[in-house]
């Protein structure tokens, strides 16, 4: 048996596995999620595949992002509010089985003589509504299963997931492509949505606060006038904003892969990022112990950066692809310091509708990314792009954590939201368990607390 020590370290590096045996649904959701998005690679690789063949033309592909963009930022503002207002384990629910109906329309599509087109664009847009619809509740449905003190774990083994499936997902899902043919890919979609839907019915209700009021624009202008006056709260949007925006340079990885006399390489690029957020999910115990969550934001952010900059001034293909790795790792540390912070101090009854805001940092920001980066390459080059990007990150972050000093300053031990937020949970857990005697005084405190958020 090795030494105390030896066990104490390996076990401060190795994932904390503490929600995992504390929360039934987290565990549920976890394994649904990992299903799902197994499933959704084999559309993810399929429908662009499917386009390709039928209209041999790069344009078509391209505007797939084009249909998915406006419904993912309307219906994810909309589903922030429903969140707030509805069962989240209905809205689950009712948007995996959306899902599942529309795998089996490309399913159908695909069985046709004459596969249709227009049926490809219409199931694209359709994904991305039923994707921003859902996201929020699950978002805010994390601080709600998983207790306070293991948030921080919870986001990292959700990114985990998240990131195994990302890269061992499409690998999977080109082979079924390649071997199988399209209509054996939407199949495995079906299927997988199918075990999705049946593990939602699993999950515990997670109705509203009493009281709550019916999703409209006004509840969504109070949503973000909350997250406006909460710095902490701007400080996370914004510098992922800006990370994404000046140092998000995937649309020039073909370009860079060429000129570096690497076109073997270009997979490797894709899947680098990945692999450097999963390296970091992996060895993420010791995340647990932070309580300086802003500080995590900002140094992950600037390593992202610095990792971009040096990926952009370096020409061996290797150290390239070492760069990139660091950088995905930087950003995983950057997301589990974001997520942390707003589960940790958004109260229960606006966690939705801040999730939908989360949403338009999610989508815009890499989108923007993309434009700005093939802009400044056909200005400056491929790797000037690159680099020049990273060195704007990291001057656009030490900008906003000077202009917004709270970031860098966020204790989850002394700040009034977390410890507000904290008593709240702590006040829902002695309901839950149907305890007057401990719920009297509390409640008060707890109500009063909520209401001040």
């Amino acid at each position: 048996m090795p030494p105390k020590s030896a066990r104490f370290s390996l076990a401060s590096v190795l994932p904390d596995l503490s929600p995992w045996r504390s929360s039934a649904d987290f565990r549920l959701l976890w394994i649904q999620g990992l299903v799902a998005f197994f499933g959704s690679s084999m559309a993810l690789i399929a429908l662009p595949l499917q386009i390709a063949h039928l209209t041999d033309s790069p344009l078509a592909v391209g505007a797939i992002g084009a249909v998915e963009l406006v419904p993912l930022i309307v219906f994810g503002l909309y589903g922030g509010a429903l969140a707030d207002a509805s069962d989240r384990k209905r809205i689950i629910l009712l948007t995996e089985a959306g899902l599942g109906v529309l795998a089996v329309v490309l399913l159908v599509n695909s069985l046709l003589p004459e596969p249709l087109l227009w049926p490809l664009y219409v199931v694209a847009a359709g994904v991305a509504a039923l994707a921003g619809l859902q996201r929020p509740a699950l978002d805010s449905l994390m601080a709600r299963i998983v207790p306070h003190d293991q948030l921080t774990a919870a986001a990292a083994l959700n990114a985990l997931r998240w990131q195994v499936g990302a890269i061992a997902g499409p690998a999977l899902a080109g082979v079924v492509v390649a071997t199988a043919g399209t209509p054996t890919a939407y199949t495995v979609t079906v299927v997988g949505f199918a075990a999705s839907v049946l593990m939602c019915l699993r999950l515990s209700p997670a109705p509203p606060v009493r009281d709550a009021e019916k999703p409209s624009l006004r509840g969504i202008a109070e949503g973000a006038r909350y997250a406006w006056s909460k710095p902490v709260l701007l400080g996370t949007y914004a510098v992922d904003l800006a990370a994404m925006f000046f140092a998000f340079p995937n649309a020039v990885f073909p370009f860079l892969a060429t000129e570096l006399r690497a076109e073997w390489a270009l997979g490797l690029m894709y899947a680098a990022m990945p692999l450097g957020a999963c390296l970091v999910g992996l060895t993420s115990g010791w995340a647990s112990k932070v309580r300086r969550h802003g500080r995590l934001v900002v140094i992950g952010a600037t390593g992202w950066g610095l990792a971009m900059t040096a990926a952009g001034l370096t020409s061996n293909i290797w150290l390239v692809l070492v760069c990139i790795v660091l950088a995905g790792g930087g950003d995983m540390l950057s997301g589990l310091g974001r997520s942390t912070i707003w589960n940790q101090t958004i109260p229960e009854e606006l966690r939705g509708r801040l999730a939908g805001i989360e949403i338009l940092s999610y989508s815009c920001g890499p989108q923007l990314g993309q434009v700005r980066s093939g802009a400044i390459a056909g200005w400056t080059g491929v790797r000037g792009a690159v680099w020049s990007g990273g060195a704007a990150c990291v001057v656009a972050v030490g900008l906003l954590a000077a202009v917004l000093p709270k970031l860098l300053s966020y204790d989850s031990e002394t700040d009034e939201d977390a410890q507000r937020r904290r008593a709240q949970r702590e006040e829902e857990a002695r309901r839950e368990t149907g305890d007057p005697e401990e719920a009297g005084t509390p409640h008060g405190a707890g109500a009063e607390a909520a209401g001040a958020a």
